[in-house]
């Protein structure tokens, strides 16, 4: 296995959107080289989320592609995640249960820490995760 190094999120939205072809192409080299053991691409949570964001608000893609999108960035050899598991779920949950990725990432990641109550203002997200009860702060 070789050197671990972080990735950042520009070279995942040039591969994944080819809208800069001769970036896309040289991280396609990186990607390779990663796959091989040359390398290994260290990815944060956050990095996820920064996709997600970009490829909703910019690109204007539906939460099925982006899902995809990331699970097949998940099983890339050569890359990896930070806390993929709780990533994993909270990209199921993203489009499975139709809210936004931070919402996902934080369900999956309270479960993980088996917290069962949140505090919020925000019912609608929260009460689709089974297993969460939603509290309103102040009342």
């Amino acid at each position: 296995m070789g050197e671990r190094v972080f990735a950042d999120t520009n070279l995942f939205l040039r591969y994944l959107t080819d809208d800069i072809p001769a970036q896309a192409d040289a991280f396609e080299k990186t990607l390779r080289d990663a796959a091989a053991g040359r390398l290994t691409l260290v990815v944060s949570p956050l990095v996820c989320a920064e996709i997600v964001w970009t490829l909703e608000s910019y690109y204007q893609l539906p939460k099925e592609d982006i899902q995809q999108k990331l699970l097949a960035m998940l099983n890339t050899p050569g890359i990896e995640i930070s806390g993929g598991e709780i990533v994993l779920q909270a990209i199921l949950w993203y489009a499975d249960k139709n809210v936004d990725f931070n919402d996902a990432y934080h369900a999956a990641w309270i479960e993980s820490q088996d917290i069962t109550q949140v505090y919020t203002f925000d019912r609608k997200h929260f009460s689709r995760f089974s297993g969460i009860t939603v509290i309103i702060s102040g009342e």
